[in-house]
C-alpha cells in the first residue's frame, strides 16, 4: 500500500572530521528537542566523518557501531533513517548509502561515481547497484553527491518517485549543485532531496548547505539556505501521479543501455 504523504526531515549540519562517535553524538543532541513525526530522516554524505580520503581511519563493518546506532535510532522513533557512511568490506572500502526501517531492513548503495578530482576513485570502490529502494509504497532511488552531474545514471527508467542526493558540495561549485537538483526533478519528473553539509574541513573547503527539495516541475519545496537546520517536507503522491498523467513527458523519453 502507498503513503499518500511520505514526511521527509532533513538534517543540514557540521560536521566533526574523523570523528564517528562525536558526530553520532552531535546528531543524537540534536533530536533531543526534535518532535515532528517523520517518515525517513535523511542525513549527508560521510555523516560520521566528513569526506575523507584516509578511509582507513574511519572505516567500520556493516556491523559496526554506527550502523547499530542507526537500526536503533530506526526502531526507537519508528523512522528510516538514511545517509552515508565508510564501510570497509574484505580490506576494500566504499562510500555506502545506507538506509534502515524502523523494522530493521537495511538498504544500500554504494557511490557509483566516485570524485577523481579528490581522488576518491584511488581509495574506494565504485558501486554497481541501481540504488533503487521501495519504503512505505514509494520507489527511492538513493545517490551519492558526485552522482548528480550524471543525468543518464540518474535517468528515470523505472518509475522512481524520490531522488535523494546526500552530498559534502563545496562552496565554488555550489551553483552547480542548485541547478542540478531542479533538472534531476524535472527530467526525470520526480521529487528530489539534496541533503548538503555546512561548515569548513581541514583542507579548506567550505560547505554551504543549500539543502533542498524539488517538486515534479522543479518547483521549490523548500531551500534550507546556508545555516544549520532541521526541516520537514511532506510529498504527495498522489500530486506527484496526477502530473505525470497530465504531462507524459517520461513516456517520451529515449532507450538506452547501461554497459
Amino acid at each position: 500500500m502507498i503513503k499518500p504523504n511520505l514526511r521527509i526531515t532533513i538534517l543540514q549540519i557540521p560536521l566533526v572530521w574523523e570523528s564517528p562517535l562525536e558526530n553520532i553524538k552531535a546528531i543524537d543532541d540534536r533530536f533531543k528537542t526534535f518532535s515532528d513525526n517523520t517518515d525517513i530522516l535523511l542525513l549527508p554524505e560521510m555523516f560520521s566523518s566528513g569526506f575523507t580520503m584516509s578511509p582507513e581511519r574511519v572505516a567500520e563493518k556493516m556491523s559496526g557501531e554506527t550502523v547499530k546506532w542507526m537500526i536503533r535510532y530506526a526502531n526507537k522513533h519508528n523512522t528510516a533513517i538514511g545517509g552515508s557512511i565508510v564501510i570497509i568490506e574484505k580490506n576494500i572500502f566504499y562510500n555506502r548509502f545506507i538506509f534502515v526501517t524502523p523494522e530493521g531492513d537495511i538498504h544500500t548503495y554504494d557511490k557509483k561515481h566516485t570524485f577523481t578530482l579528490a581522488g576518491e576513485h584511488k581509495v574506494y570502490k565504485e558501486g554497481i547497484e541501481n540504488g533503487i529502494i521501495d519504503y512505505e509504497g514509494w520507489k527511492i532511488c538513493l545517490r551519492i553527491c558526485y552522482d548528480l552531474r550524471f543525468p543518464v545514471w540518474n535517468r528515470n527508467t523505472q518509475d522512481y518517485d524520490l531522488l535523494i542526493f546526500v552530498a559534502n558540495w563545496p562552496k565554488p561549485r555550489i551553483q552547480a549543485w542548485d541547478t542540478l537538483l531542479r533538472a534531476r526533478a524535472i527530467e526525470n519528473m520526480a521529487y528530489v532531496a539534496g541533503i548538503n553539509i555546512i561548515g569548513n574541513d581541514p583542507n579548506g573547503f567550505e560547505y554551504p548547505g543549500h539543502s533542498a527539495v524539488y517538486d515534479v516541475l522543479g518547483k521549490e519545496l523548500a531551500h534550507f539556505g546556508n545555516q544549520e537546520k532541521i526541516g520537514t517536507i511532506d510529498l504527495d503522491h498522489q500530486e506527484l501521479q496526477l502530473r505525470r498523467k497530465q504531462l507524459r513527458f517520461l513516456e517520451d523519453q529515449d532507450s538506452f543501455e547501461m554497459y
